[in-house]
């Protein structure tokens, strides 16, 4: 995904900064034991403990590797972490975005009435750029008919998100 919309973002970005961000994340992921956002949403004390997985396994690959690149890599992780420089805000976007793209190529049958409110959740992760607002908006397009074609009401699920109603 990055590869594909880093033409397309408002701003220009340093392209291997942000592909070592988004997969550095999901290495320190992967050896940390990734816990779902869905998990998290029913249970938000397992935050508490993921973060601090996902700190031993950082600090992991930092010793590991500390004869070469090993602070690079601990940096650009909490870089992405943060959620301050513009290519962590894209990774940050792309990690969030690519879940709920892969959620609406599941059968519906896998989804649980907590998925339906987080379709409708990613606004703040991509508000900072017009190509991945856009983006946000197809995929929630995308969950919305899916939702719709299986009975759903959306628009109730939309007041319950945003706690508006018409």
């Amino acid at each position: 995904m990055a590869v594909l919309i880093e033409p397309l973002l408002k701003q220009k970005i340093d392209s291997t900064r942000l592909l070592k961000m988004i997969i550095l994340h999901d290495l320190v992921e992967a050896e940390a034991t990734d816990i779902s956002a869905l998990e998290v949403l029913r249970n938000p004390e397992i935050r508490l403990g993921k973060i601090e997985k996902e700190k031993k396994a950082i600090e992991n690959l930092r010793l590991a590797l500390k004869e070469t690149n090993g602070q690079e890599i601990y940096d650009l992780f909490y870089e992405f972490e943060e959620k301050e420089t513009y290519e962590s805000k894209v990774a940050n976007a792309l990690d969030k975005l690519e879940v709920q793209l892969q959620h609406n190529h599941a059968d519906f049958s896998t989804w649980e009435a907590i998925e339906y409110d987080m379709s409708y959740m990613m606004d703040k992760h991509v508000s900072f750029d017009p190509t991945l607002l856009e983006l946000k908006t197809q995929i929630e397009h995308q969950a919305t008919e899916k939702m719709r074609s299986n009975g759903i009401d959306t628009d109730l699920v939309k007041q319950r998100v945003f706690g508006v109603t018409e």
